[in-house]
C-alpha cells in the first residue's frame, strides 16, 4: 500500500475546520442519532433534547405546514425515561410542553438502561413517530458501543431521529452522529424592558457544546427558544476572538493624535 496517498494530519485538521457550521433550523441530513450530556441536577439536558427535536421537525417542513402545526400535530413523539431519570428529573409535565405536543407525548417508564434502550429502538421502528427522546442515567455496561450502534442503524434505517439525553455521564464511546454537551445558562431579559424583573421563570437557555459530529465542525452556541423558534446568538468561539481583537479604529486614532 503507497502511504503517500493517505492525508496527512495536517489535511485532515483543515478538512475538519472547513465543515458546514450547524445552525438552528439547518435542515438535518436524514434521520439523526443525537447524544446530549448534561447534568442531571438542572434538569436542563431533556428540554435541551426537546427544543432540539422541535427544531430538526420545523426544519422538515416548510410553507404554511410550519405555521399551522400540522406536521407536530399529526405525529406523536416517544418519551423514554429509565427510573433513575425520573427520580433526578421528573416526568414531563403535560401543560408545560409546547401546544402542538401536549396531546401527542407517548411516555414509557421502565426499570433500567436494558429496558430504556429496548423501547427506544423499537419506538424508531414504527414510522408515525415524528421523533424518539430518551432519558438514561450515567454509565450503564448495556449502553455500550453495540448499543449505540443498533441506535443509530434504527433512526436511518426507519427516518424516525434519536435525541437521547445522558444525566451525569461521562463522555464515552460511541457512533451518535451528533453528540452535545449541555448546561444551563440564564434566560435572555425580557424583550421591551431589559431592567425589568422577570415576572416569572425565563425563557429556558442553555450553553451548547457540539463537540462531535459527523457533518458538521464543533463549535459552542448560547441557545434559547423563544416558543415558536430556536434561536443561537453569536458563537462562543468568535465572540471570545472579537473580544480579544484590538479596536483597530481606536489605534488609528491614536497614531493621528
Amino acid at each position: 500500500m503507497d502511504l503517500a496517498i493517505l492525508p496527512t494530519a495536517a489535511r485532515l485538521l483543515t478538512l475538519g475546520q472547513g465543515a458546514p457550521r450547524w445552525r438552528p433550523g439547518l435542515p438535518p441530513a436524514g434521520a439523526v442519532h443525537h447524544e446530549i450530556f448534561a447534568p442531571a441536577d438542572e434538569a436542563g439536558g431533556a428540554a435541551f433534547a426537546l427544543a432540539l427535536a422541535l427544531d430538526a421537525l420545523r426544519a422538515q417542513d416548510s410553507g404554511e405546514a410550519v405555521q399551522r402545526g400540522v406536521f407536530l400535530a399529526e405525529k406523536p413523539l416517544l418519551w423514554v425515561q429509565d427510573a433513575s431519570s425520573i427520580r433526578k428529573t421528573g416526568r414531563p409535565y403535560a401543560p408545560g410542553l409546547p401546544p402542538p405536543l401536549r396531546n401527542r407525548v407517548i411516555h414509557v417508564a421502565v426499570k433500567d438502561a436494558a429496558d430504556a434502550l429496548f423501547a427506544l429502538e423499537e419506538g424508531m421502528r414504527c414510522r408515525d413517530l415524528a421523533c424518539v427522546i430518551g432519558e438514561i442515567c450515567g454509565n450503564p455496561r448495556a449502553l455500550d458501543l453495540t448499543a449505540s450502534r443498533r441506535l443509530g442503524l434504527a433512526a436511518e434505517k426507519h427516518g424516525v431521529p434519536l435525541f437521547l439525553v445522558r444525566h451525569d455521564a461521562e463522555r464515552d464511546i460511541s457512533s451518535a452522529r451528533m453528540r452535545w454537551q449541555v448546561r444551563c445558562v440564564a434566560s435572555p431579559p425580557p424583550r421591551w424592558n431589559a431592567a425589568a424583573p422577570m415576572a416569572g421563570p425565563g425563557i429556558g437557555s442553555w450553553h451548547a457544546e457540539l463537540f462531535r459530529a459527523r457533518t458538521h465542525g464543533p463549535g459552542e452556541w448560547t441557545l434559547h427558544d423563544d416558543g415558536q423558534t430556536l434561536i443561537a446568538d453569536r458563537p462562543i468561539a468568535d465572540a471570545i476572538r472579537a473580544a480579544a481583537a484590538p479596536d483597530h479604529g481606536a489605534v488609528a486614532g491614536a497614531a493621528g493624535a
